[in-house]
């Protein structure tokens, strides 16, 4: 269904975005982000805080566009729920490209141990599951579940050199499927100037996909301060169920303290 909005409330809605992005430009602060790795990194958004990851992902198949909002309840819990809409499939005639969505995706993230520079690395536990609803061929065929440990190394100063490290199991009820499966990756961020950052991974497995071999994603982030950040990578599969090539790019958003 098409929800139009009246013309004066679009327009509040627009200066209201836009004062929250410049805000958070120019309000420096010690930045702290994972988005746009696959591998997780041991780090919440903070208590009393909302966050935003949007972005948008396009391959030979398809057109995504991911939203995944959380909030900070504690310093030590982060809980997510999102999803992903998008155009499918593209390229493969004689079917024609559709509307496509799928989800929602759960999560919660609970931090055992901050990263501290050059001290022993940061320690988290993340759990969630992704519901079989949606159309278009993003649905997930099952429900499934996923939970993994990540390990975040930091070096120098903080986001100077970053090592990011999972390990975990996601499980699906679905005809057809392993049951169960290991997942991993290994990444890495380096800042270069003016809070560049280079960043690159080699994973196997996504909790939030049910087919998905090993891959690599390299690319950019662009850290501003604590509260904006944007970044584009590429990457593309290397064994099992290759995936293909991809591009994307996204914004996170996190705001101020609420309480």
């Amino acid at each position: 269904m098409f929800v139009s909005f009246p013309t004066r409330l679009r327009g509040s809605c627009c200066l209201f975005f836009v004062a929250i992005v410049v805000s958070a430009v120019f309000w420096p602060t010690d930045a702290q982000a994972i988005r746009p790795f696959i591998t997780d990194d041991a780090h919440t958004v903070g208590e009393g805080h909302l966050q935003i990851e949007t972005y948008w992902r396009r391959d030979r198949q398809s057109f995504q566009h991911w939203v995944l909002p959380a909030i900070g309840p504690t310093h030590w819990l982060e809980l997510t729920l999102g999803g992903v809409h998008g155009v499918a499939p593209l390229g493969e005639r004689p079917e024609r490209p559709r509307y496509a969505l799928g989800g929602p995706i759960a999560q919660g993230k609970f931090l055992l141990r901050d990263a501290v520079p050059n001290e022993l690395p940061g320690v988290g536990i993340v759990v969630g599951g992704v519901t079989p609803g949606g159309r278009g061929g993003f649905e997930a065929p099952g429900w499934s579940g996923f939970s993994y440990l990540a390990v975040t190394q930091a070096f120098f100063k903080e986001d100077d050199l970053l090592i990011h490290g999972n390990v975990g199991v996601s499980t699906i009820s679905a005809p057809g499927l392993d049951p169960a499966k290991v997942t991993w990756g290994i990444g890495t961020q380096v800042e270069t100037l003016f809070d560049f950052h280079l960043i690159g991974e080699v994973f196997s497995g996504d909790p939030y996909a049910v087919r998905a071999g090993g891959a690599y994603q390299t690319g950019f982030r662009q850290i501003f301060n604590d509260h904006i950040q944007l970044d584009f990578t590429f990457g593309g599969g290397l064994w099992g169920a290759i995936l293909p090539v991809w591009f994307s790019s996204g914004v996170r958003i996190v705001s101020h303290d609420l309480w």
